[in-house]
């Protein structure tokens, strides 16, 4: 399986970016997946999950202003980020995996694309 994220750049505090994800490879393996996020000096952190038929599981961090979304067709995974922060500076990944146990843990995930980068300056 390999995922490759486009869609990152640099936006002032307020403003939005579409980030998407392709993959190509075994459609098992991207039953669940998810956006990911890690800022300079800290954790890697789940910020957004969709499983296969559309349900969706936000962190209370992005709630409201993130949506994530799959076209199953086209396999790609998408983050239509909104109202962004400062805070929101980090490099974005998105993932997958035939199974997770927490939708937003790194660790259940098996598949990573390399990641694109979102700064925010206010």
């Amino acid at each position: 399986v390999q995922l490759v994220e486009s869609g990152g750049g640099s936006v002032q505090a307020g403003g939005s970016l579409r980030l998407s994800c392709l993959v190509s490879g075994d459609t098992y393996s991207s039953y669940y997946m998810g956006w990911f996020r890690q800022a300079p000096g800290k954790q890697r952190e789940g910020i957004a999950a969709i499983r296969r038929l559309g349900s969706t599981t936000y962190a209370d961090s992005v709630k409201g202003r993130f949506t994530i979304s799959r076209d199953n067709v086209k396999r790609t995974l998408s983050l239509q980020m909104n109202s962004l922060k400062p805070e929101d500076t980090a490099m974005y990944y998105c993932a997958s995996a035939y199974y997770v146990n927490n939708f937003l843990e790194p660790g259940d995930y098996n598949y990573w694309g390399p990641g694109t980068q979102v700064t925010v300056s206010s």
